[in-house]
């Protein structure tokens, strides 16, 4: 057993120990207040790791929510909610789990979280065909 006055804690950043976090959960928590654009939940939809986040700035451009509608049309990728209280979070970290057990409606939605594109490539796409339609 391990002397715990001997335990080595390091504090600080580490990057390949944080994609190693996300890439090992099933849901991401975010529920921020603020969130511009958001990083971390574009890794965790790489990784297959559905996100649970609060619909504000970039988290709700990147997330599209695990409705009954998108759930059918094959376009979920996470869990949205909308009121900065603790028991909408709640209601979406239940309504995960109970999704969690239906293997096959999870893995769908993993598949389609990891297929996203979110290169720029993509955007400058959008924002070329923007642009000439203007």
């Amino acid at each position: 057993m391990t002397n715990p006055e001997h335990v080595a804690v390091n504090i600080g950043y580490d990057e390949g120990l944080s994609h190693r976090f996300i890439a090992g959960a099933d849901v991401l928590l975010m529920p921020s207040r603020f969130e511009p654009c958001g990083l971390t939940q574009l890794y965790a939809l790489r990784y297959g790791t559905l996100p649970l986040v609060r619909r504000v700035g970039g988290l709700a451009d990147t997330v599209i929510d695990a409705t009954p509608k998108n759930l059918e049309s094959d376009r979920a990728t996470g869990f949205v909610f909308d009121d900065p209280a603790r028991h909408a979070l709640t209601a979406r970290l239940l309504d995960a789990c109970t999704l969690y057990r239906h293997e096959g409606l999870w893995k769908q939605m993993q598949r389609r979280a990891m297929q996203q594109n979110f290169s720029w490539d993509d955007a400058a796409e959008h924002y070329e065909a923007l642009y000439r339609s203007l």
